[in-house]
């Protein structure tokens, strides 16, 4: 069983800055490709950041294009999500997700493996 372990999130300030990392224990991780989505209450779960297996492609939703940087470290199993400029409307439940199919989804139920959502909150 693949478990994806986040850190990083929380509280902070209208254009501040937050770091999320996405840690698996698996051997496999950089046969997965990775994304990291959020879901503010009401509204469907959307991918923002997705990266390919060797981090050479990244998507990004047109709403944090320019503000958030996926990156991954596959020889620490890790994946990053930079979040500069937040603002209070990304205000939501980040989650990094892992899929084993190859090929390019950004769709939630394409994707295998779920870290356990951590709340960022920006404040005004």
């Amino acid at each position: 069983q693949v478990q994806l372990v986040e850190s990083g999130g929380g509280l902070v300030q209208a254009g501040g800055s937050l770091r999320r990392s996405c840690a698996t224990s698996g051997r496999t991780f950089s046969s997965y490709r990775m994304c990291w989505f959020r879901q503010a209450p009401g509204t469907e779960r959307e991918c923002v950041a997705a990266s390919s297996r060797n981090g050479g492609s990244t998507d990004y939703a047109d709403s944090v294009k320019g503000g958030f940087t996926i990156s991954r470290d596959n020889a620490k199993n890790t994946v990053y999500l930079q979040m500069n400029s937040l603002k209070p409307e990304e205000t939501a439940v980040y989650y990094c997700a892992g899929a084993r199919a190859p090929g390019w989804s950004t769709v939630s139920v394409d994707y295998d493996y779920w870290g356990q959502g951590t709340q960022v909150t920006v404040s005004s």
